[in-house]
This record gives C-alpha cells, sequence and structure tokens, in this order.
C-alpha cells in the first residue's frame, strides 16, 4: 500500500510538473494579451488590448454574464488588437464580459488544449456607452416671445431590422432628455434647464436679447458618472431691437394714442378758456 501511494504521489507530482513547463511554454509562444478594456461611442462597441502580435493570433470569446460563450468570426485568429462587436451584443441592457486568447496563427496547428487568455471587465452598451455631441438649430418667433431649441438627436452604429439607422431617441426613448446650459450673450452668469423633448422651449428669455446655448443629452438612469454626453458646440440668437409695436400689444398702443389724444384736446381746451377769459376786461 505504502509503495502504490509512493508511486500515486510520483505520478502527479510528474504530471504537475509537465503541466507546469507546457503551461510556461505556452505563455511563452503565445504571449497573453494585456490592456484588455471596452470603449463605446454612440453604441459603436469595440474591445481593445495589446500588444500587436508577431507569431501569433488573438481570439475574442465573449457572452452575457453567466451565459455560454460565443465568437464572432471576424475576430477569430485575427492579426489586429481590437474587435468592433457593435452587431453581436444584441440585448443592450445586459452586462458582457470578454476574453482574449493568444492562439497560434491561421494555418498552423498546436497540441494545446487550453490557450492562455486574459479577461475583460463587465459592460453593457445601454449602460454605458458614451453619447456623442448633438447638433440643433435656434428658432425665435416673430414677435421674439419664444425661443426654441432644434435638437438632432445622435445617430447610433445600431440599425433596425430594415437596415434603417437608429439615433439616441429610438434607443433610450423616454430614458432621454436634454440639458441646456444659456447665458445672455454679454453675460457669464449661466442657467440650466432639462427637457424631455429633442425641441425645447425657451419662453421665459429677455426679448431681442441674443443668448449663447449648449446643449447635452442627459440620461438620469444611469450611474452619476455615465449620465452626460458630450457637450454641444455654442451657438447664439441674434441681437435683434424690438419695435414698439413688437413690444406692446395693438389693444396697450390704442390706449396710449387714445390718452394722447385726451391729452391734447384738454390742454387745447383750457387754452382757448384762458384766452377768452383775458380778452373780456379788454373789450369793457
Amino acid at each position: 500500500m505504502d509503495s502504490n501511494m509512493r508511486q500515486i504521489t510520483l505520478l502527479m507530482l510528474v504530471l504537475a510538473l509537465v503541466s507546469f513547463f507546457t503551461t510556461s511554454c505556452a505563455s511563452d509562444a503565445f504571449p497573453k494579451a494585456k490592456n484588455v478594456s471596452w470603449s463605446s461611442v454612440n453604441f459603436k462597441s469595440m474591445l481593445t488590448w495589446s500588444p500587436k502580435p508577431t507569431n501569433y493570433s488573438y481570439t475574442v470569446e465573449f457572452s452575457e454574464l453567466s451565459q455560454d460563450r460565443e465568437r464572432t468570426p471576424h475576430c477569430i485568429r485575427t492579426m489586429d488588437t481590437e474587435c468592433d462587436l457593435t452587431a453581436v451584443l444584441k440585448n443592450l441592457k445586459a452586462y458582457y464580459s470578454a476574453d482574449v486568447l493568444s492562439e497560434p496563427m491561421r494555418g498552423v496547428s498546436s497540441d494545446l488544449v487550453e490557450f492562455p487568455h486574459v479577461s475583460s471587465g463587465k459592460f453593457s452598451p445601454y449602460h454605458d456607452t458614451d453619447i456623442g455631441r448633438p447638433e440643433f438649430e435656434i428658432e425665435v418667433s416673430s414677435d421674439k416671445r419664444m425661443t426654441k431649441l432644434h435638437v438632432r438627436d445622435v445617430p447610433t452604429a445600431l440599425f433596425d431590422d430594415q437596415k434603417k439607422r437608429l439615433n439616441i431617441r429610438d434607443v433610450f426613448g423616454d430614458d432621454l432628455q436634454y440639458k441646456v446650459i444659456y447665458r445672455k450673450a454679454k453675460s457669464t452668469g449661466k442657467k440650466e434647464k432639462f427637457s424631455k423633448n429633442s425641441i425645447i422651449e425657451m419662453p421665459d428669455l429677455d426679448r431681442g436679447v441674443s443668448y449663447c446655448f449648449n446643449v447635452q443629452a442627459y440620461l438620469p438612469s444611469r450611474a452619476a458618472n455615465k449620465q452626460f454626453g458630450e457637450l454641444s458646440s455654442i451657438h447664439c440668437s441674434t441681437e435683434e431691437n424690438t419695435s414698439v409695436f413688437e413690444e406692446y400689444s395693438t389693444s396697450v398702443i390704442a390706449g396710449v394714442i387714445v390718452f394722447i389724444l385726451l391729452a391734447i384736446i384738454v390742454i387745447v381746451f383750457v387754452i382757448v378758456m384762458c384766452c377768452r377769459r383775458r380778452r373780456r376786461p379788454g373789450k369793457d
């Protein structure tokens, strides 16, 4: 029994040494990837890593957390150090992880069963993608009483079943809001306004005064460091001198004219009466 135990122990030691040296040789032949990370802007989701391979290649495996791993054809035994996973991350609200395996080049075989690999952190397109800067136009009503910002929802890298490109409103729906930062063009004091719509009404601005605006996407359901998109370029409205007719309504102007006419009539009447009184003593 003691002899059998010694043989078993020796065999296990030999297997452990073989496994160690095999793994060591594999790591030397196929170096592990480094700096594996996700990057995503407007739902274009990329997995990136380093270094550039020489006599070996990389394969990417990905999955929703706790699900079976999958591969995408253009990231199998590739010489690139990035993999575009935009089209295969179909459940946008799910969290994903990925592994980057170091493998032989295409056409080269290996006796290894398991290749060196490095895992990424978790990533969710819906919760983690960065939102780019929106574009918008300023509309001022003819009476200068209402200013509207027409925001163009940022297009994404996603498409629907009819191959139509989706914008962030299509994806986020009611979760999407916009934050407006505005100020008078001749002032440094800033104010903020939040809107759930892509057409943002600004009714409380001074009439005829130039205002400058910045707009950015706002997603209150996200973590604090992911709630705001990129700030837009600044755009300013035109400063205009409003006429009396634009400043006041027709009824007010009519009332002022009537008051002036009555005042003139009263003044003329008083002058005439005064002149008559002065003439009477001279006639006697």
